[in-house]
């Protein structure tokens, strides 16, 4: 299972999940030892198909990072924490979300846009 660490120290992600705001981006990023990748990246897959199906849902990308990185990252969008809430909390993404091999260690965190 994977280890959650919050992003930022002051705002865990279950109390942003708690926060009506949308459209929101998730940003999780996952550190994933080199020889979990593999079997990192199926799991996420399966998990993908699911929350796509899921109410709310807007879109979703995984990115690599650079120079043999160990990050990985999700950003999804959802039109609400109620909808993204709401799909974590699927007793079925639960059984998935346990399945994650040991030593990979995730940094979930909500955000809304802002104009520039």
């Amino acid at each position: 299972m994977a280890e959650l660490q919050s992003l930022d120290p002051s705002t865990s992600m279950f109390a942003q999940l708690n926060e009506e705001a949308g459209p929101i981006t998730l940003a999780n990023t996952f550190f994933v030892p080199k020889e979990r990748t593999e079997a990192f990246l199926a799991l996420f897959r399966r998990q993908a198909e699911f929350m796509k199906a899921q109410p709310g849902f807007v879109s979703l990308q995984m990115h690599k990072g650079t120079a043999d990185s160990r990050l990985l990252m999700n950003v999804a969008v959802w039109e609400s924490t109620e909808a993204l809430a709401k799909a974590f909390g699927n007793p079925e993404f639960q059984r998935m979300a346990a399945e994650f091999p040991d030593g990979i260690v995730s940094y979930p965190h909500i955000f809304e846009r802002i104009d520039a």
